[in-house]
């Protein structure tokens, strides 16, 4: 175990939080639990452009909805703060002095326009399309021109142009980079607004970040970052950069691919703990093929050194058959919690229903028998309904195969009467008496069941029948047994 560990989740809030990003805040999260260490989370908001107050806060809610609680952060503080970029400029204005007074770094004054058709030169002379740097020594005479001009200036990095620069990552092994193919980097923007690369730099090291662990897709930066650490004579952290999640087809993951920010999943009913279990797949596996594995289990087991080097491909068969899982092994007041804002929104809500004891004890029953075979919340709340909402059709199938036969009316009618006579009124009552009926008649128990769990639900499959009717309650079931005859009667 190793000490004084302490990472970080940097998000930007120009959007919403997707699962991408909660994968990098569990990869990060999940090291620091597993070391004793800390988990801090910071926002990127130097973009006031794109930034929003309510991308900021659907983050915030997203983390905890997960459960990936921050030790120091927005909301809660702690000793490194501010914790919002946009309140650290004096952060970056101290380095921003550092560089230039000790000559690694410099104002260009050159114009957007300008710096273009400088690369496009170096482009038909053969070489790269790069900055060629020059203003790296201007006079101060030329200082002055550009100035009076009202010339608005960068400050870019001298970066060096002859050698490389060797990435000791801990996913990927090492990385080189040649030097040759880096052009001088901007810094700080000619409205005086740090670039990203500078603010991550001083961010992570005035928080004293010990690991940068983040998406694959940030390690092109790397090398520009690893060149600022050691102008401004930083420590440099360890880094570790997971694997990018690809869509089925192994393109880009987009919103084509179905739902891909935690708002959306939670909407169309998945559980958070589920969640999180499939995106820890993602790129990491505790090696004995184990599938569902508990945050617990996970804090236990995590090591950067088996995350896979390899692009993750999202499925969502996979995490829908994991929230199966959970769907049938979560307590049940975890799954009630997570039902109610659903049931709240659906056509069988009432306040009355919440009010009463009985009825809430009835409908909390309701939602253990019908979570058996419900993969997501969604599912749960729609296999519920025929509970609560008239039967209007039948499955068509169901209809053909156990309503068109020539003893359909007798059956139904004797099924009336089983529950008309049945006292009390419970599953095993009224499993007693069909299979009494069932006996005396010579008609098969299952003939007996299936008319009955389709005149009450309209389908062909739920909870146990005789469950199925005690929660329905005997007017109910037998009102929904007398609407069947009549419409087979027609």
């Amino acid at each position: 175990m190793t000490d004084n560990i302490r990472v970080r989740f940097a998000p930007s809030p120009t959007g919403d939080l997707h699962i991408g990003g909660v994968r990098t805040a569990l990869f990060n999260w999940l090291y620091a639990r597993h070391n004793n260490g800390q988990f801090i989370l910071r926002i990127e908001d130097t973009d006031s452009a794109r930034s929003t107050e309510a991308s900021t806060k659907q983050i915030l809610k997203a983390l905890e909805w997960v459960g990936l609680n921050w030790d120091e952060g927005p909301r809660i503080g702690g000793d490194r703060g501010p914790y919002f970029q946009s309140k650290r400029d004096d952060y970056y204005q101290k380095a921003l002095e550092y560089l230039l007074e000790n000559n690694r770094a410099y104002y260009c004054y050159c114009t957007p326009e300008e710096v273009e058709k400088l690369k496009k030169e170096a482009e038909k002379k053969g070489g790269q399309p790069l900055y060629p740097g020059g203003c790296r020594e201007l006079s101060l005479n030329e200082k002055k021109k550009f100035k009076e001009e009202g010339r608005k200036p960068v400050v870019r990095l001298r970066t060096p142009d002859t050698g490389y620069t060797i990435v000791k990552d801990i996913v990927r092994g090492k990385v080189s980079f040649d030097n040759s193919l880096q052009e001088d980097l901007i810094i700080v923007k000619s409205d005086g607004k740090p670039t990203y690369n500078f603010a991550c730099v001083v961010d992570d090291f005035q928080m004293g970040i010990t690991h940068i662990i983040r998406a694959e897709e940030h390690l092109s930066n790397t090398p520009k970052q690893l060149m600022l650490y050691q102008a401004l004579n930083y420590k440099v952290p360890e880094f570790a950069h997971v694997p990018m999640i690809l869509a089925p087809d192994r393109s880009k993951l987009s919103k084509r691919h179905g739902a891909t920010s935690v708002d959306e999943f939670k909407e169309e009913g998945y559980l958070p703990e589920a969640l999180i279990n499939y995106l820890l797949l993602l790129g990491w596996s505790p090696g004995n093929n184990e599938e569902i594995i508990s945050l617990e289990t996970a804090i236990k087991k995590f090591n950067l050194a088996d995350v896979s080097r390899t692009p993750a491909v999202y499925d969502t068969k996979k995490l829908t058959w994991i929230n199966g899982q959970y769907m049938n092994s979560l307590p049940l007041n975890k799954i009630i919690d997570r039902a109610i804002p659903f049931i709240k929104r659906a056509d069988f809500y009432s306040d009355e229903l919440f009010n009463n004891t009985a009825k809430k004890e009835r409908l909390f029953k309701i939602i253990d028998v019908v979570r058996e075979k419900s993969k997501t919340i969604t599912e749960l709340i729609d296999r519920m309904g025929y509970f609560y909402n008239e039967i209007n059709s039948y499955d068509e199938k169901g209809f053909k195969k156990h309503f068109t036969k020539e003893d359909t009316i007798a059956i139904l009618k004797n099924n009336i009467d089983c529950l008309k006579k049945v006292t009390p009124f419970n599953r095993e009552k009224i499993e007693e008496i069909y299979r009494q009926r069932s006996e005396e008649l010579g008609v098969q128990a299952a003939r007996m069941i299936h008319t009955t769990r389709l005149a009450l639900s309209g389908k062909t499959f739920g909870p146990g029948l005789f469950t199925l009717v005690e929660l329905m309650g005997r007017d109910k079931s037998i009102k929904r047994l007398e609407k069947a005859l009549a419409y087979v009667k027609k």
